[in-house]
């Protein structure tokens, strides 16, 4: 597998990075975890506009979600080629009402589902392309899901937004790569149920026992670096901040 984080910043966009948006690859199957504020634009950098296969939002809040809008008039209003056909979308309960909502406009009732075939979400297993994934409900104040993404015999773990979660630690368990959430900072905030701070990734990384920790989802008025620091004193393995355009091979 292949991961390109394609923007990483949490809650908006930081003056360098999209938000949350991340592009995994494998026999030639493109799946897109999130399209938040101003991920379509850097989607573009990493793969051609109509070259995903299905599109994963682990929740509804806008910063992982909004610019569906966008791509909806891509795929709607496509005049080389006619419009593109229905690309599998997998979300909570609600999502084509939240994004018909969030545009405000579309031409018909059913244009959205015209070029989104909206899957909804639930705990559990099942097939995405040549993917195995499983997901599980997170601790965030809407309905929200962590994601496993297995191919090959190797493993991608998203934490999506939440607090604390054993669910999500054991999710987690032996995955190659633990992309994982760390909004909040260790001794500043301290708000149950709705974000990780670094310490508390770290902790998580060292339960599940992950091969390497990218912290991501990290707000703009957030400092990285200790958040990274704070992470590194708990987890042992490779630790990074997530960035815009990194590659990882799983």
């Amino acid at each position: 597998m292949k991961l390109t984080v394609v923007g990483c910043s949490g809650s908006f966009p930081s003056a360098d990075s999209a938000c949350s948006s991340y592009l995994v690859e494998a026999d030639g199957f493109r799946l897109l975890l999130d399209m938040g504020n101003g991920a379509l634009g850097e989607l573009q950098r990493h793969c051609g506009l109509y070259d995903l296969d299905a599109i994963f939002l682990s929740h509804l809040h806008a910063d992982h979600c909004i610019d569906m809008c966008g791509y909806f008039v891509a795929r709607y209003y496509r005049h080389e080629g006619g419009r593109c056909p229905a690309i599998p979308v997998y979300g909570p309960e609600g999502t084509e009402q939240r994004l018909v909502t969030a545009y405000a406009d579309t031409p018909t009732a059913s244009a959205m589902s015209e070029v989104f075939d909206f899957h909804t979400l639930k705990p559990g297993s099942f097939e995405i392309g040549p993917f195995s994934v499983r997901t599980e409900r997170m601790a965030h104040p809407v309905e929200t899901y962590a994601i496993r993404v297995e191919h090959g015999g190797r493993s991608l773990t998203y934490s999506g937004d939440t607090g604390i979660s054993a669910t999500l630690d054991e999710l987690a368990a032996g995955t190659d790569l633990y992309l994982c959430e760390a909004s909040f900072v260790h001794g500043k905030e301290d708000i149950p149920d709705l974000h990780l701070n670094g310490r508390e990734a770290g902790a998580s990384a060292r339960t599940a026992g992950a091969g390497r920790l990218v912290l991501t989802h990290i707000p703009p008025w957030t400092d990285g670096a200790r958040n990274l620091a704070d992470a590194r004193e708990v987890y042992t393995g490779p630790a990074e901040i997530a960035r815009p355009g990194a590659v990882y091979e799983i």
